[in-house]
């Protein structure tokens, strides 16, 4: 898969750096997806989830859009201390002249943490450009007090991260997988250190924590495209996710809540990957790619009390279903059988 960097420049957020995997010359006969990144890392997070193996067909059928937000990019040099960092509202309009600059009609936007933010508000601001929202970890109330009062604590020694900031970043992307006896803490720690203090900018990195710290609410009820939206029930945000959830139109939103996960990207890729895939069929994308541990020629909806796994209670669909139709499923309805079963999406 061809892999090809841009510099974006745009109206209020400077320049933007965009890595791009796949061909766009194909996009009519592709899906296209927009990710943007979280706090304490940059667009890497994304492009190792795409290449790992469970994304292998996905990947061969999609191109990516990879954005690292202001300063952010690989050895990126110190952001000019006039420049203004853009707030996660201005960054989220503004991605629409990545779009443009190139050639791009519609994307599936695809987000982690603070990047799900930002992308929501990309999609409330230009949903034409917009066939649906995967957003991990998004968190659509404004920082609360609390919030803002333990980050005027968060040391920031000049252009390094002070001990309590790398705690809370920490915390922010792994949550209580680092509380306890995980034999992987240890691991956990050391990578995210390294890579914090190898090629990310320390102290651009804490503008874009700053902007984050400062969010506005985020009206996502007033959303007009289809979400999915993921959390790991070890993350410090699935309650902030769930109350969410709760407020929005059903018809449009679907929830998968990952169990044993935390970082869902990195704990449990393959399940992110298989709802990404079900989350596209849906919007008649990907229809080609079968799903892992799935007999194409049978699938299962199941009954209200039922299951997927063959077993009483389950009902196979009509034999009569074709190939067209089973290729493009309604997401809240189909359920599948797959190698490892997906937890239950909630109602």
């Amino acid at each position: 898969m061809g892999r090809r960097r841009y510099a974006v420049n745009t109206e209020k957020s400077g320049e933007i750096i965009v890595t791009v995997q796949g061909d766009l010359t194909q996009q009519e006969k592709r899906a296209v997806f927009l990710t943007v990144h979280d706090l304490g890392c940059n667009h890497a997070s994304f492009e190792e989830f795409v290449n790992s193996a469970c994304m292998i067909e996905i990947k061969e059928r999609s191109c990516f859009i990879h954005i690292d937000v202001p300063g952010h990019a690989d050895n990126a040099p110190n952001l000019a201390e006039n420049f203004q960092f853009p707030s996660l509202q201005l960054l989220g309009e503004e991605l629409v002249t990545v779009l443009d600059f190139l050639h791009v009609k519609y994307v599936i936007g695809l987000g982690e943490g603070a990047g799900a933010n930002v992308l929501a508000r990309f999609g409330l601001a230009h949903p034409s450009r917009l066939l649906g929202l995967i957003l991990i970890n998004v968190t659509g109330s404004a920082a609360s007090v609390m919030d803002a009062f333990k980050t005027k604590f968060i040391s920031w020694k000049g252009n390094e991260l002070g001990q309590s900031a790398e705690d809370f970043l920490l915390y922010h992307k792994f949550g209580y997988q680092l509380v306890g006896d995980n034999p992987d803490k240890e691991k956990i720690v050391a990578e995210f250190q390294s890579r914090l203090h190898s090629s990310l900018n320390n102290k651009n990195l804490k503008q874009y924590v700053k902007a984050f710290m400062n969010r506005k609410e985020l009206p996502l009820k007033n959303c007009k495209v289809d979400l999915l939206m993921i959390t790991g029930v070890m993350s410090p945000y699935a309650g902030v996710v769930e109350k969410l959830y709760k407020d929005l139109n059903k018809e449009k939103v679907t929830l998968l809540k990952v169990e044993r996960a935390g970082d869902v990207l990195a704990d449990a890729p393959a399940k992110v990957a298989q709802s990404i895939l079900l989350f596209c069929k849906g919007q008649g994308l990907l229809t080609s790619v079968a799903m892992p541990g799935v007999d194409r020629n049978r699938a299962f909806s199941t009954s209200s009390g039922g299951s997927t796994d063959g077993t009483p209670g389950s009902r196979r669909l009509s034999r009569g279903m074709s190939m067209e139709d089973y290729d493009k499923p309604n997401i809240r309805r189909l359920s599948v059988t797959i190698n490892e079963q997906l937890p239950p999406i909630k109602k």
